[in-house]
């Protein structure tokens, strides 16, 4: 499918308001779900727990007063350090997952939205961070594991945003064609051969170079990535809204959508997901600090989440319409 195509439908998800009458919208399939982090545990409407393991064993989750986004309270994950140093595969994590009966079907359009702040210290070193991440359902007759195919990163410092999906045709970097840079039209990937998956970089922090992207050594036009002038704030920033409009695709009809601080980011149209077999038939969410084994303790803070199967469920009409505006300009 041609990116005009693909913008025009997005065009139509985004419009918000009275451009359609409410009577004729189908009734929502999928849950709205809101925590304001605001009690003593997750809200009975949010959908969400803390899951429990060897791994998570590292976090620490706290309802916190005196620095949230909105409201008197936060909710606060930290990890500290649990793997041996020779321990290989060893992860710590601090992550909230949606419950399995609110799990939403692989390939359906879900919004998400929620407020992030990294506390002090933030780690800058060449290291794996997560703060957010969207997978498929794995089950156990996966003959391999799968990378998230929407995630939020911390990359020696700064924030990025990265898609998965199964191994596409790329374009190797490091060659007279493509030195160090990918040509217009193309965008940047790490292209992983041995486990058949390939990750782009579509979205990052104004004031880092792209060629710092750890991961980077190709370029494909199976991922395109519409840019509108926005970056992701900087990770010292403090509090930075994000907004997404999910919709995998691994055969090449996924589409994400990036919002942050009330600003349109990015457009990711193309292979989005994976297929194979072991996977289930469900994507979940999860937020929170993840990391391969280190030896300091790692914060980070979320507030105001929601999801929802429309902009409005998430965000501001406002924004919605804004997000509409934009698409349609970009066509």
């Amino acid at each position: 499918m041609k990116i005009g195509r693909y913008l025009a439908v997005v065009a139509a998800v985004f419009v918000v308001g009275n451009a359609a009458p409410h009577a004729a919208r189908a009734q929502p399939l999928i849950p709205v779900l809101k925590d304001n982090f605001e009690g003593k545990t997750f809200a009975a409407g949010s959908g969400l727990f803390y899951k429990k393991n060897f791994e998570q064993s590292a976090g620490t989750v706290r309802f916190v007063a005196g620095d949230a986004r909105q409201g008197k309270q936060a909710l606060q994950l930290s990890i500290r350090p649990l793997c041996a140093a020779d321990a290989k595969g060893c992860s710590e994590r601090a992550e909230v997952w949606e419950k399995h009966k609110v799990q939403v079907p692989y390939g359906d359009e879900v919004w998400y939205a929620f407020s992030m702040k990294l506390a002090n210290p933030i780690p800058q070193d060449d290291h794996r961070y997560l703060m957010a991440q969207w997978k498929r359902q794995i089950t156990p007759a996966a003959q391999k594991s799968y990378s998230p195919f929407l995630a939020l990163r911390l990359d020696k410092g700064k924030i990025v945003i990265t898609t998965e999906t199964d191994e596409v045709k790329v374009e190797p970097l490091g060659t007279a064609e493509r030195p160090d840079h990918c040509k217009p039209g193309e965008t940047l990937v790490s292209n992983r051969p041995h486990d058949k998956q390939t990750r782009a970089l579509v979205a990052w922090q104004a004031n880092m170079p792209v060629t710092d992207w750890r991961y980077q050594n190709a370029c494909t036009t199976e991922i395109a990535v519409k840019r509108y002038g926005n970056y992701i704030p900087a990770a010292e920033s403090g509090w930075i809204d994000f907004v997404f409009d999910v919709k995998t695709g691994p055969r090449g009809n996924g589409r994400i959508a990036i919002a942050a601080n009330g600003k349109p980011v990015a457009l990711v149209t193309g292979h989005i997901g994976h297929q194979g077999v072991g996977l289930g038939p469900d994507m979940y969410f999860k937020f929170g600090p993840y990391r391969a084994g280190e030896n300091s303790v790692w914060t980070v803070l979320y507030d105001r989440f929601r999801r929802g199967p429309r902009c409005e469920d998430v965000t501001s009409g406002a924004i919605c319409g804004m997000w509409a505006t934009a698409v349609s300009n970009a066509q």
